[in-house]
Protein backbone atom coordinates (compact mmCIF):
# COMPACT_ATOMS: atom_id res chain seq x y z
CA UNK A 1 0.00 0.00 0.00
CA UNK A 2 2.37 2.15 0.58
CA UNK A 3 4.62 1.75 -1.99
CA UNK A 4 1.41 1.85 -4.42
CA UNK A 5 0.17 5.13 -2.85
CA UNK A 6 4.06 7.21 -3.24
CA UNK A 7 3.96 8.33 -5.94
CA UNK A 8 1.17 10.45 -5.06
CA UNK A 9 1.37 11.27 -1.54
CA UNK A 10 4.16 11.64 1.20
CA UNK A 11 3.85 8.53 2.63
CA UNK A 12 4.93 8.21 6.64
CA UNK A 13 4.02 5.09 8.12
CA UNK A 14 3.91 4.17 12.11
CA UNK A 15 4.50 0.87 14.27
CA UNK A 16 3.41 1.62 17.55
CA UNK A 17 5.13 0.82 20.70
CA UNK A 18 6.25 -2.68 20.88
CA UNK A 19 5.41 -3.68 17.13
CA UNK A 20 7.26 -4.41 14.37
CA UNK A 21 10.31 -1.88 14.30
CA UNK A 22 9.18 -0.18 17.40
CA UNK A 23 10.90 -0.67 20.95
CA UNK A 24 9.24 -2.80 23.45
CA UNK A 25 8.35 -1.21 27.08
CA UNK A 26 10.51 -1.65 29.56
CA UNK A 27 7.20 -1.00 31.93
CA UNK A 28 4.53 -3.49 30.11
CA UNK A 29 1.32 -1.30 31.87
CA UNK A 30 1.97 1.52 29.35
CA UNK A 31 1.06 -0.24 26.51
CA UNK A 32 -2.66 1.44 25.64
CA UNK A 33 -4.70 3.82 23.53
CA UNK A 34 -3.28 6.77 25.85
CA UNK A 35 0.27 5.85 24.69
CA UNK A 36 -0.36 5.61 20.98
CA UNK A 37 -2.29 8.73 20.77
CA UNK A 38 0.55 10.51 22.17
CA UNK A 39 2.78 8.96 19.91
CA UNK A 40 0.31 9.97 16.80
CA UNK A 41 -0.17 13.53 18.22
CA UNK A 42 3.53 13.77 18.24
CA UNK A 43 4.31 12.41 14.35
CA UNK A 44 1.38 14.54 13.09
CA UNK A 45 2.96 17.58 15.21
CA UNK A 46 6.24 16.35 13.37
CA UNK A 47 5.07 16.00 9.59
CA UNK A 48 3.27 19.28 10.27
CA UNK A 49 6.60 21.03 11.35
CA UNK A 50 8.11 19.76 7.88
CA UNK A 51 5.81 21.16 6.26
CA UNK A 52 4.99 24.20 7.47
CA UNK A 53 8.91 25.51 8.13
CA UNK A 54 9.36 27.87 10.86
CA UNK A 55 7.48 28.15 15.08
CA UNK A 56 6.49 24.03 15.97
CA UNK A 57 4.00 22.79 14.92
CA UNK A 58 1.76 23.10 18.56
CA UNK A 59 2.18 26.73 18.68
CA UNK A 60 0.79 26.98 14.54
CA UNK A 61 -2.06 25.26 15.50
CA UNK A 62 -2.74 27.20 19.17
CA UNK A 63 -2.31 30.94 16.67
CA UNK A 64 -4.60 29.11 13.68
CA UNK A 65 -7.10 26.50 14.39
CA UNK A 66 -8.62 27.03 11.83
CA UNK A 67 -5.65 25.66 8.84
CA UNK A 68 -6.62 22.96 6.94
CA UNK A 69 -6.19 19.34 7.60
CA UNK A 70 -3.56 18.20 5.84
CA UNK A 71 -3.20 14.49 6.94
CA UNK A 72 -4.67 11.18 5.36
CA UNK A 73 -5.16 8.38 8.17
CA UNK A 74 -5.07 5.07 6.59
CA UNK A 75 -5.39 2.00 9.85
CA UNK A 76 -5.96 -1.06 9.48
CA UNK A 77 -8.02 -2.75 13.21
CA UNK A 78 -6.46 -0.97 15.99
CA UNK A 79 -4.55 1.51 13.53
CA UNK A 80 -8.11 2.54 12.77
CA UNK A 81 -9.83 2.98 16.25
CA UNK A 82 -6.20 5.08 16.65
CA UNK A 83 -7.19 7.20 13.64
CA UNK A 84 -10.95 7.52 14.48
CA UNK A 85 -9.99 8.47 18.12
CA UNK A 86 -7.51 11.29 16.39
CA UNK A 87 -10.07 12.50 14.15
CA UNK A 88 -12.67 13.02 16.35
CA UNK A 89 -10.30 15.80 18.07
CA UNK A 90 -11.39 19.28 17.69
CA UNK A 91 -9.34 20.56 14.80
CA UNK A 92 -7.88 17.30 14.23
CA UNK A 93 -5.45 17.50 10.82
CA UNK A 94 -6.65 14.78 9.34
CA UNK A 95 -8.22 15.63 6.13
CA UNK A 96 -9.68 11.93 5.01
CA UNK A 97 -9.90 9.05 7.36
CA UNK A 98 -10.02 4.96 5.95
CA UNK A 99 -10.95 2.67 8.43
CA UNK A 100 -9.81 -1.28 7.21
CA UNK A 101 -12.28 -3.79 8.82
CA UNK A 102 -13.20 -1.45 12.08
CA UNK A 103 -15.60 0.19 13.24
CA UNK A 104 -16.27 1.87 16.59
CA UNK A 105 -17.84 -1.35 18.17
CA UNK A 106 -16.26 -4.47 18.73
CA UNK A 107 -18.02 -7.26 20.37
CA UNK A 108 -16.50 -8.91 23.06
CA UNK A 109 -16.46 -12.12 21.69
CA UNK A 110 -14.59 -10.55 18.63
CA UNK A 111 -12.37 -9.42 20.97
CA UNK A 112 -11.57 -12.50 22.61
CA UNK A 113 -11.17 -14.33 19.30
CA UNK A 114 -8.88 -11.55 17.89
CA UNK A 115 -6.37 -11.66 20.68
CA UNK A 116 -7.00 -15.70 20.70
CA UNK A 117 -5.62 -15.26 16.71
CA UNK A 118 -3.01 -12.52 17.45
CA UNK A 119 -1.64 -14.75 20.42
CA UNK A 120 2.04 -14.34 20.01
CA UNK A 121 4.03 -17.68 19.55
CA UNK A 122 7.19 -17.48 21.79
CA UNK A 123 9.35 -20.78 19.68
CA UNK A 124 11.66 -19.53 17.39
CA UNK A 125 11.71 -20.11 13.80
CA UNK A 126 14.47 -21.50 12.33
CA UNK A 127 14.38 -20.07 9.17
CA UNK A 128 11.81 -17.09 6.60
CA UNK A 129 10.34 -20.55 5.12
CA UNK A 130 9.15 -21.47 8.67
CA UNK A 131 7.74 -17.97 9.50
CA UNK A 132 5.74 -17.67 5.78
CA UNK A 133 4.41 -21.00 6.86
CA UNK A 134 3.06 -19.45 9.90
CA UNK A 135 1.34 -16.52 8.40
CA UNK A 136 0.15 -18.52 5.65
CA UNK A 137 -1.69 -20.12 8.14
CA UNK A 138 -2.51 -17.72 10.76
CA UNK A 139 -3.72 -15.24 8.26
CA UNK A 140 -5.57 -16.64 5.51
CA UNK A 141 -9.07 -15.21 6.60
CA UNK A 142 -6.91 -11.67 5.14
CA UNK A 143 -7.13 -13.12 1.76
CA UNK A 144 -5.06 -14.37 -1.15
CA UNK A 145 -1.71 -13.15 -1.94
CA UNK A 146 1.04 -14.61 -4.35
CA UNK A 147 4.53 -15.83 -3.03
CA UNK A 148 6.67 -12.61 -3.06
CA UNK A 149 3.88 -10.93 -0.93
CA UNK A 150 3.87 -14.26 1.57
CA UNK A 151 7.63 -13.62 1.52
CA UNK A 152 7.61 -10.06 2.13
CA UNK A 153 5.20 -10.58 4.92
CA UNK A 154 6.78 -13.05 6.35
CA UNK A 155 10.49 -11.20 6.19
CA UNK A 156 8.51 -7.69 8.32
CA UNK A 157 6.62 -9.79 10.87
CA UNK A 158 9.57 -10.81 12.30
CA UNK A 159 13.31 -10.05 14.21
CA UNK A 160 16.26 -12.14 14.32
CA UNK A 161 16.31 -13.79 17.84
CA UNK A 162 18.80 -13.69 20.27
CA UNK A 163 19.50 -17.27 20.05
CA UNK A 164 19.30 -17.89 16.29
CA UNK A 165 16.87 -17.51 14.07
CA UNK A 166 13.43 -15.45 14.19
CA UNK A 167 10.67 -14.49 16.49
CA UNK A 168 7.75 -12.51 15.74
CA UNK A 169 8.19 -8.52 16.37
CA UNK A 170 5.63 -8.07 18.57
CA UNK A 171 5.06 -7.99 22.41
CA UNK A 172 2.95 -10.08 23.51
CA UNK A 173 2.22 -7.65 26.65
CA UNK A 174 0.68 -5.62 24.68
CA UNK A 175 -2.81 -7.62 24.36
CA UNK A 176 -2.84 -8.19 28.33
CA UNK A 177 -2.14 -4.18 29.03
CA UNK A 178 -5.10 -3.22 26.60
CA UNK A 179 -7.59 -4.61 28.82
CA UNK A 180 -7.28 -1.83 31.17
CA UNK A 181 -5.48 1.19 29.68
CA UNK A 182 -7.24 2.95 28.10
CA UNK A 183 -7.36 7.17 27.36
CA UNK A 184 -9.59 8.83 30.23
CA UNK A 185 -10.65 10.98 28.37
CA UNK A 186 -12.60 8.55 25.81
CA UNK A 187 -16.00 9.18 26.37
CA UNK A 188 -17.13 5.21 25.98
CA UNK A 189 -20.83 4.41 24.84
CA UNK A 190 -24.04 2.75 26.68
CA UNK A 191 -23.49 -0.22 24.98
CA UNK A 192 -20.24 -1.54 26.99
CA UNK A 193 -21.64 -4.12 28.31
CA UNK A 194 -21.54 -5.33 24.69
CA UNK A 195 -18.04 -4.44 23.40
CA UNK A 196 -15.88 -2.30 22.65
CA UNK A 197 -18.38 1.03 22.30
CA UNK A 198 -16.88 4.10 20.80
CA UNK A 199 -19.80 5.59 19.25
CA UNK A 200 -19.37 8.83 20.79
CA UNK A 201 -16.21 8.99 19.27
CA UNK A 202 -17.21 7.78 15.84
CA UNK A 203 -19.98 10.66 15.86
CA UNK A 204 -17.60 13.38 16.74
CA UNK A 205 -15.81 13.05 13.30
CA UNK A 206 -16.47 14.95 10.67
CA UNK A 207 -13.86 14.41 8.05
CA UNK A 208 -14.97 12.12 5.18
CA UNK A 209 -14.70 8.28 6.11
CA UNK A 210 -14.08 5.24 3.82
CA UNK A 211 -14.64 2.32 5.39
CA UNK A 212 -12.61 -0.90 3.86
CA UNK A 213 -14.86 -4.54 5.30
CA UNK A 214 -14.54 -7.61 4.94
CA UNK A 215 -17.27 -9.94 3.78
CA UNK A 216 -16.30 -12.48 6.39
CA UNK A 217 -15.32 -10.27 9.00
CA UNK A 218 -15.99 -11.10 12.76
CA UNK A 219 -14.78 -7.80 13.79
CA UNK A 220 -16.59 -5.28 12.09
CA UNK A 221 -20.29 -6.65 11.08
CA UNK A 222 -22.46 -5.91 9.15
CA UNK A 223 -25.00 -4.34 11.55
CA UNK A 224 -21.85 -2.00 12.70
CA UNK A 225 -21.07 -1.25 9.10
CA UNK A 226 -24.76 -0.27 8.31
CA UNK A 227 -25.03 2.56 11.61
CA UNK A 228 -21.54 4.26 10.55
CA UNK A 229 -23.75 4.90 7.17
CA UNK A 230 -25.91 6.82 8.71
CA UNK A 231 -24.28 8.15 11.67
CA UNK A 232 -21.08 10.29 12.37
CA UNK A 233 -19.49 11.31 9.11
CA UNK A 234 -21.58 8.91 7.33
CA UNK A 235 -18.84 6.38 5.90
CA UNK A 236 -18.74 5.20 2.44
CA UNK A 237 -18.40 1.48 3.44
CA UNK A 238 -17.43 -1.41 0.75
CA UNK A 239 -17.22 -4.69 1.35
CA UNK A 240 -14.20 -6.67 0.28
CA UNK A 241 -15.62 -10.45 -0.71
CA UNK A 242 -14.20 -13.37 0.58
CA UNK A 243 -11.91 -11.68 2.88
CA UNK A 244 -12.15 -11.77 7.19
CA UNK A 245 -10.12 -9.22 9.68
CA UNK A 246 -8.53 -7.65 7.68
CA UNK A 247 -8.31 -6.93 4.00
CA UNK A 248 -4.01 -6.77 3.17
CA UNK A 249 -4.29 -3.63 1.10
CA UNK A 250 -1.82 -5.45 -1.08
CA UNK A 251 -3.47 -5.87 -3.75
CA UNK A 252 -4.43 -3.80 -7.00
CA UNK A 253 -7.85 -3.59 -6.61
CA UNK A 254 -7.74 -2.87 -2.81
CA UNK A 255 -5.35 -0.08 -3.32
CA UNK A 256 -7.43 1.48 -6.06
CA UNK A 257 -10.33 2.08 -3.76
CA UNK A 258 -8.02 4.03 -1.48
CA UNK A 259 -6.21 5.66 -3.63
CA UNK A 260 -9.22 6.90 -5.95
CA UNK A 261 -11.05 7.77 -2.40
CA UNK A 262 -8.12 10.48 -1.27
CA UNK A 263 -8.03 11.82 -4.95
CA UNK A 264 -11.78 12.50 -5.00
CA UNK A 265 -12.76 16.21 -5.39
CA UNK A 266 -13.50 17.48 -1.91
CA UNK A 267 -17.29 18.37 -1.21
CA UNK A 268 -17.78 21.97 -1.78
CA UNK A 269 -20.13 22.01 0.91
Amino acid sequence: MAAALAGRFRVVCMDVAGRGASDWLEHKEDYGFGLYLSDAASLLALVAHEKQPGPLAKLIRRLAPKRSPFIDWIGTSMGGLIGMMLAARANSPIRRLVLNDVGPFISWQALARLKKLHTRRTDRFNNLDEVQKYMRNVCAEFGPLGDEQWAHVAQHSVQPAEDGGYELAWDPAILNALRINTPDNIAFGNEFLLGFDLWPIWNAVRCPTLVLRGSKSGVLSAATAKRMRKSGPRAQVIDIEGVGHAPWLMCEDQITIVRDFLLSPDDPT
